[in-house]
């Protein structure tokens, strides 16, 4: 661990079944069960969890925003529809790159980015 940097990120899940299908199956995250109300991953660089409650994040409503980088971002955005993820802003130029916003079957919003 890294003195003062970002070691773990949590966030919340209705249900932690169709979350961790999600999460497994667009980005191949690997999930260890704490109980009936929380689980956590690892994404191969950083660990995190998802804890029960019918709460969500989205940036418009001040949340902070997760951004996966792909290689690929129409690839990835095939994905994250396949596994039941929704595209809530299409993808859009900005300096530097493209990116696409998306809600994960809890409705937490996150993005993925290319730089190509």
């Amino acid at each position: 661990m890294q003195h003062e940097k970002i070691n773990y990120l949590e966030l919340p899940a209705k249900d932690l079944r169709a979350i961790k299908a999600f999460y497994q199956g667009v980005f191949n995250w690997s999930f260890t069960d704490y109980g009936d109300g929380y689980t956590a991953f690892n994404d191969g660089t950083i660990d995190g969890g998802f804890y029960l409650t019918d709460a969500r994040v989205s940036q418009d409503k001040g949340g902070v925003l997760i951004v996966f980088y792909s290689k690929d971002l129409e690839a990835t955005q095939s994905k994250v529809v396949a596994n039941g993820g929704k595209i809530v802003k299409a993808t859009f130029d900005f300096p530097g790159g493209r990116r696409f916003h998306f809600t994960d079957p809890n409705g937490n919003e996150l993005a993925v980015w290319s730089d190509s």
